[in-house]
């Protein structure tokens, strides 16, 4: 009975297998040229995220330095202009208008995560990339905030086990101790003041001044442990929406910068002085226009470079594209090298690259009792 229902359940002008075979093989055909072209464009999609992470991040580090280098208590104001840039490009991508009520004002697009996890991040967020801003003026050069922005590690690993659980092998607790001792050696390696520098090496205010800028870096490395943690957590619980992200981390920050009008103010001011370049103070409004710019380019890359591969991956490309803006800072500027911070550098870029491609403990599997219940 279930056999005959089956056998004229067939339709008398299904295709034989040949025709199958032969259909299949003309739509291969018509669907080759959309298919390479298709391939073409992914392959192209996935050869621009390198270039805007690296030629991104690289060519705002190198803005962001001739900025401070010009008037190094301008930190306020650069974070305050990247904030503002950043959320007014991204505003239309979460504003609706209702066409129906053009009396009605424009609001925003229903979050897909709730305020309050934003809000939470949004203080760990502004204040380490002001710290970072602001530790310039403090006779601390770019290049040892450089290494020192690269050894997160041990504070992530410190927040994973303490707050989430994590467990670490002990090769990755290896490197991490590899990189922390770097940066040991990299703080210690105070390098010396430049010719123009009103500091000098005896004094007691550089090395106060030195010592501020480190207590500075430090809180900022903490604080992006933690937004780091958080940003993990978020998530995992309401899904990649990294874009929501990106928007209300720069825009829930502006209301900080009332509290320092004056900071900002005077970092206009500062920038606005005739450089010694070509007497004009339109120089450094052309780079920090460049670094705003960039500093978007960047954020766009890395954020899609960790939407589309793994973290240990994101991991490994983000490590190498700070060592390359350490040997451009360098070249291009010759300041604030020595042969200790070099070993530090070493040691930290090494024990990134070594915790990253690490395989990563397994979960801790089920207790016998339970599993034989389950069984």
């Amino acid at each position: 009975m279930f056999r005959r229902r089956a056998v004229n359940s067939q339709s008398p002008n299904a295709p034989t297998p040949k025709s199958v075979h032969l259909n299949g093989s003309i739509d291969r055909q018509k669907s080759g040229p959309r298919a390479a072209i298709s391939v073409a464009g992914a392959l192209l999609d996935y050869s621009l995220v390198p270039l805007l992470v690296f030629g991104g991040c690289c060519s705002n580090v190198w803005a962001y330095e001739e900025l401070l280098r010009a008037e190094p208590g301008a930190g306020p104001a650069l974070t305050f202009s990247q904030m503002l840039f950043i959320t007014v490009q991204q505003l239309p991508s979460f504003v609706t208008w209702d066409a129906s009520r053009p009396w009605r004002l424009p609001r925003l697009k229903r979050r897909q995560v709730p305020i309050a996890q934003w809000l939470l991040q949004v203080t760990t967020f502004a204040s380490g990339t002001l710290l970072n801003n602001l530790v310039f003026a403090f006779s601390v050069p770019l290049a040892l905030q450089i290494v020192f922005r690269s050894a997160g590690l041990a504070v992530s690993m410190l927040l994973g086990r303490v707050f989430m659980g994590k467990r670490y092998t002990p090769q990755q607790i290896i490197a991490v101790a590899i990189v922390s001792s770097g940066v040991i050696i990299a703080t210690l390696s105070r390098p010396r003041p430049q010719p123009d520098s009103s500091y000098s090496p005896t004094t007691g205010i550089d090395t106060s001044r030195y010592a501020i800028g480190v207590v500075m870096l430090l809180a900022s490395l903490v604080c992006t442990g933690v937004h780091g943690a958080l940003q993990e957590r978020t998530y995992s619980t309401y899904g990649p929406c990294w874009r929501e992200g990106v928007f209300y981390m720069h825009m829930l920050s502006l209301p900080m910068f009332t509290l320092m009008p004056r900071s900002v103010h005077q970092g206009f001011v500062g920038l606005s002085r005739p450089s010694g370049h070509d007497g004009t103070s339109s120089r450094a409004y052309v780079i920090l226009a460049l670094n705003m710019l960039t500093q978007l380019i960047c954020v766009s890359g890395v954020n899609q470079l960790s939407s589309r591969v793994s973290a240990v991956s994101t991991q490994v490309v983000l490590t190498a594209r700070k060592a390359i803006s350490l040997c451009f800072s360098v070249w291009w500027f010759g300041t604030g090298w020595n042969a200790q911070l070099a070993s530090g550098a070493v040691m930290v870029f090494v024990g990134s690259f070594w915790y990253s491609v690490l395989p990563t403990p397994p979960a801790r599997s089920a207790r016998p009792g339970k599993r034989e219940k389950s069984a």
